[in-house]
């Protein structure tokens, strides 16, 4: 199995050339933005699916109207 610390450290080198070229004047989320926008991902993810266990315990039935029933509709109610 290849030694996995050699290749980190390479990434590492890579990535430490890389934050140099970065404008020190220009303004990034950076790593704190990035958790901050997964911590509301998950939120609304967890909201999603209690929601979801909420709804399908629902058990709506309408009930029938009772004019509709009697066979009278409000204009022949109201004009008799």
């Amino acid at each position: 199995m290849p030694d996995m610390s050699a290749s980190a450290s390479l990434a590492m080198t890579q990535l430490a050339t890389l934050a140099k070229e970065v404008d020190e004047d220009k303004v990034t989320p950076g790593v704190l933005g990035f958790i901050v926008f997964a911590v509301m991902a998950l939120a609304v993810w967890g909201l999603m699916k209690s929601m979801n266990r909420h709804m399908s315990k629902v058990d709506f039935k309408e009930a029938p109207d009772p004019k509709a029933e009697t066979g009278v509709s409000e204009d022949a109610a109201t004009k008799g």
